[in-house]
């Protein structure tokens, strides 16, 4: 399967300057926290119907099973987007069937200075790398999997999104690595 050139990751493409779009009353913005690898259909989706959104995307370069170099544009924040809209635009987005959950932003312009800074950074060519907020020493609970509902702390922290976890019983202590995407810092 080719991989795919990088697509347009905001719309309008001066979103994050336009003082006037920005200091639209009606308009809110919202984090939207998307179903599972479809952020870019949101997107697509989005842009489609001329609403105002931002997914920060970055190149990731990796080898083919076959050894040939391959660069992919991948989310920089996973299953995340930002969406600018009013009301009716909202809704628009919730039938599109790849958002999970919708949480409005209560500090637009902080959130739009932010967004400049990664627009910015990603722009630039710099290489960003997303960081946990999960560190060692943190306590955490498993949300999902066979060892959902445990309890326990990270010991060790190990790649970007492996950890290595303390769960005690009986007075002992075990260890395992779990994958970061099930846990939830308590």
């Amino acid at each position: 399967m080719p991989i795919l050139p990088k697509e347009d990751e905001i719309y309008p493409a001066d979103l994050l300057q336009n003082q006037s779009l920005l200091g639209d009353e009606e308009r809110k913005w919202y984090c939207i926290y998307t179903v599972s690898r479809r952020e870019k259909d949101l997107a697509r989706k989005l842009v489609n119907q001329k609403i105002g959104c931002y997914l920060p995307t970055v190149s990731k370069r990796y080898r083919s099973p076959a050894g040939r170099l391959r660069t992919s544009h991948v989310p920089l924040f996973n299953n995340y987007l930002f969406l600018y809209a009013n009301d009716t635009e909202r809704y628009a987005s919730l039938t599109t069937n790849c958002i999970s959950t919708v949480q409005e932003v209560t500090d637009g312009p902080q959130l739009v200075d932010d967004l400049r800074i990664i627009q910015t950074a990603i722009s630039e060519g710099i290489a960003l790398t997303p960081e946990a907020r999960i560190q060692a020493g943190q306590r955490i609970r498993v949300r999902r999997g066979p060892f959902e509902g445990y309890e326990g702390h990270v010991i060790r922290r190990e790649g970007k999104t492996r950890l290595l976890l303390s769960i005690n019983f009986l007075e002992q202590g075990v260890s395992m690595e779990l994958d970061e995407a099930v846990i939830d810092a308590i």
